[in-house]
């Protein structure tokens, strides 16, 4: 991907009133740093709000966060979004997953070492890449661990982030300094 975004994050001090009411509820950390994701989304701010909102509901709730990352990771991968896949890994070492757990992730669900069920996950996440369905066999597998709304919540969570990939792949957003998308060394 090419490495000059389409537009530039907007600067904190460029922001008007309806901008800052969007992004404020989106910082945290003790610097409470904005990601260069919401400074460019927050040249449309309607949209901007909207993405983010549904964002935090499709995340909260039902799964679990290891099986959260692990769908969004794989998405990212899929999707070719190095934005994506740094952000979520730097996420998914918060929640205590390993770089172990992360390129197993990258190399997919015939690797070595799966979890059955997190194995599924990743053939879930694949196959709504390619073909938008899901085959019986891995919903049969899902649905042996999964309550409806948690199957639900899984669909929503590849969805979303599909989105989320074509934006930042489209807009070329700048990862930040310091974070590490794909493993080069692959």
């Amino acid at each position: 991907m090419p490495s000059q975004p389409r537009l530039t994050p907007l600067p904190e001090p460029e922001w008007d009133e309806h901008q800052r009411a969007v992004v404020e509820p989106l910082l945290f950390g003790p610097t409470r740093s904005v990601p260069n994701v919401h400074t460019m989304l927050v040249r449309a701010p309607e949209l901007a709000e909207g993405m983010t909102t549904f964002g935090r509901i499709v995340r909260s709730g039902g799964i679990s966060a290891r099986h959260r990352e692990t769908l969004i990771l794989r998405t990212g991968w899929n999707c070719g979004s190095e934005y994506e896949f740094a952000e979520h890994r730097q996420l998914a070492f918060a929640i205590g997953m390993s770089e172990e757990d992360v390129r197993r992730i990258q190399d997919g669900p015939d690797a070595e070492g799966w979890d059955r069920f997190e194995r599924t996950l990743c053939i879930l996440a694949d196959e709504l890449h390619a073909t938008s369905e899901v085959t019986d066999a891995t919903w049969a597998e899902l649905s042996d661990d999964y309550s409806e709304q948690e199957l639900i919540q899984a669909m929503m969570l590849v969805g979303y982030y599909h989105l989320v990939a074509y934006m930042l792949n489209g807009l070329r957003v700048p990862i930040e300094e310091g974070k590490a998308g794909f493993d080069s060394s692959r």
